[in-house]
């Protein structure tokens, strides 16, 4: 069994339904902590945060990544328990396996083998690990960016381990990703009986108009990195489940993910106009779960893709689809970051899986950027 794939089957074993991390980040530091890492604990609220650390000068290189997995869904529906990491087929199936233990468990792996035959390499690695990722992600990167900004110590190159390849590892890195604003809506109306609308204001009624407008709305028309900005209504509900009665509030909760053709404010303003107009009396309450950012080609990208290139033979595409990751916290720092893991195919659905091949590829495409980056060529 590759030390890779024995890494992976611990971490999967381990339920750490986020916010937990049940030991993981404990198993990454008793790896890492020998090579000469040093080790910090930054843990903030009921969130597990580690920064482990090799070296004390520039550049920085830091993988990225969370110990915190998605609820399991059904246990029936699994064809073997999500915490008994189960080979079948050519594949690892566990929950957590591609989303994201496994993009963890190789670049540890891809560490090892990296400082074993570069003791003394250039600039510093570091590993900073989470348990809020896919939670609300507020304790977990962004408190530790925060306390490494205070303290001055900077990021020059992240890579965040999450799943981005879509075929086959590697033909997708991200590069960029898309702004997420988060909206909880209250229309208020009047309750009262549905024989009497004349004394009553029925929020649903009112509210139609507005819906159709936000849904059709035209927010940008994207840019040569990014599509266009989507608005999406996620949940709508009102009344108290009798037949005849008016309610009399709607609660509504809609997403934007946003391109860098749109600002935060932007939006907030034109989501305001359009409620205004109708003349509605609401209350809005938002939340920014991250901005947009784009690493623009440099180092990073162009030692990503010469490092996909030697491992497979193949040349790899640059991409800013997708959801958010905890990328958005460190490129506001002035961090180069770029996404590359293990596909995507199965993450957040029954049965996850990843590749038993796919996984060594990840780990010498890791070390191989490592090499790319930390190592002075004669």
């Amino acid at each position: 069994m590759s030390k890779t794939l024995q890494l992976l089957k611990d971490l999967i074993a381990r339920e750490s339904v986020t916010p937990l991390d049940e030991g993981c980040q404990d198993v990454l530091a008793q790896r890492l902590v020998p090579l000469g890492f040093s080790e910090e604990r930054l843990n903030f609220a009921d969130t597990q945060n580690i920064w482990l650390r090799r070296g004390k000068v520039s550049p920085l290189f830091t993988f990225l990544g969370h110990t915190d997995v998605v609820p399991t869904g059904p246990l029936e529906a699994w064809l073997s328990p999500p915490f008994e990491p189960t080979i079948r087929d050519g594949k690892l199936y566990g929950r957590g396996a591609a989303d994201m233990k496994g993009g963890i468990a190789a670049f540890i792996t891809a560490v090892e083998r990296f400082v074993a035959r570069h003791p003394d390499h250039r600039g510093s690695i570091a590993v900073m690990m989470t348990s809020d990722e896919e939670g609300i992600a507020t304790h977990g990167v962004v408190k530790v960016v925060e306390a490494l900004e205070q303290r001055n110590e900077k990021i020059d190159w992240c890579l965040v381990g999450e799943p981005s390849s879509d075929k086959h590892i590697g033909d997708v890195i991200r590069v960029g990703r898309r702004g997420s604003l988060c909206a909880q809506l209250t229309i208020l109306g009047m309750q009262g009986h549905v024989a009497y609308p004349d004394l009553a204001d029925n929020p649903i009624h009112r509210f139609a108009p507005a819906l159709k407008e936000l849904t059709e709305e035209v927010w940008d028309n994207g840019n040569e990195f990014f599509p266009p900005t989507s608005l999406q209504v996620s949940n709508i509900n009102a009344g108290t489940g009798a037949e005849n009665i008016i309610p009399g509030k709607l609660n509504a909760q809609f997403n934007l993910r946003f391109c860098t053709e749109l600002t935060e404010a932007l939006i907030k303003q034109r989501v305001h106009a359009i409620l205004d107009k109708q003349g509605l009396q609401y209350e809005i309450v938002w939340r920014l779960s991250g901005n947009p950012f784009l690493t623009e080609k440099g180092i990073l990208i162009e030692a990503a893709h010469a490092a996909i290139k030697s491992v497979t033979g193949f040349d790899t595409v640059d991409d800013t689809g997708g959801g958010t990751s905890d990328g958005r916290f460190i490129a506001p720092t002035g961090a180069q970051v770029i996404e590359l893991g293990p596909l995507n195919e199965s993450i957040h659905k029954i049965n996850e899986h990843v590749g038993l091949e796919d996984l060594e590829i990840l780990s010498s495409i890791y070390e191989q950027i490592l090499v790319n980056l930390l190592v002075i060529k004669q």
